[in-house]
């Protein structure tokens, strides 16, 4: 390979990387927006979420172009081959952050003038926080080809699902409790769901950056913690 077709390929390849930067940074912020819209019931900064996944959907489109136009041309081996294909993953699974991001805005457009106690919120918030953290560190570890950190992240995604199965489970005493809670904490239920599940592409992006670095998958069952579809709240008076 001549100089000039590595300097070109390598243009490539930077190119790649920076739409899935660029890509990340949109997601960031849609998941840090939709869940500030939550928190303060705004409707306007929901819309305003909805309205940027168009965004990301190019860049996702932009991305898979660029890079089944790169092995056509060329047809890289190894580990430039491993960059290229981990980079129409990563670019997938963020655009699925931003889908359920997107998700948990019109959820908050829904019960924009519901006004709830906060208390009601506060464990999705939280749960949120420590998934925007999730997705921060595995975008850095990703850019930075860490391993280390990437690992981490997957371990860390346990936490998640254990906070979310017991936000189901408080979100169900609350509706037990109250009538009129039903139809705010039902759309907190998919709120917080669309939440996790980016906890959950966040661990896939972890996955992804062991595959590019060290050629294989991980070999270890990933953790989860998840237990809401075995969670039932006990009724008043029943046995």
């Amino acid at each position: 390979m001549t100089d000039h077709i590595v300097s070109s390929y390598d243009v490539e390849l930077d190119t790649l990387r920076s739409k899935i930067a660029e890509m990340g940074g949109i997601a960031e912020k849609m998941l840090g927006d939709a869940t500030m819209a939550l928190v303060r019931r705004d409707a306007a900064l929901a819309q305003a979420v909805i309205a940027v996944d168009e965004r990301l959907d190019a860049l996702q489109h932009d991305v898979e172009e660029r890079a089944v136009l790169t092995i056509a041309k060329r047809q890289p081996m190894a580990v430039d081959l491993r960059e290229i294909v981990s980079a129409i993953r990563v670019a997938g699974d963020i655009e699925r952050v931003g889908d359920l991001a997107k998700n948990t805005a019109k959820r908050v457009v829904a019960i924009s003038n519901e006004m709830q106690p906060q208390k009601i919120v506060g464990g999705v918030q939280h749960m949120s926080d420590l998934v925007q953290a999730q997705l921060k560190d595995v975008l850095d570890a990703y850019a930075q080809k860490d391993t280390a950190r990437a690992l981490d992240v997957w371990q860390r995604d346990d936490r998640i699902d254990a906070l979310y199965t017991s936000i189901f489970r408080e979100l169900l005493t609350y509706m037990m409790e109250d009538p009129r809670n039903i139809s705010f904490c039902t759309h907190l239920l998919f709120l917080a769901k669309n939440i996790e599940r980016i906890g959950d592409h966040t661990t896939n992006v972890a996955e992804t950056i062991h595959y590019l670095v060290t050629g294989k998958p991980l070999a270890a069952e990933r953790p989860k913690s998840d237990e809401s579809s075995f969670t039932t709240v006990p009724v008043a008076g029943q046995q």
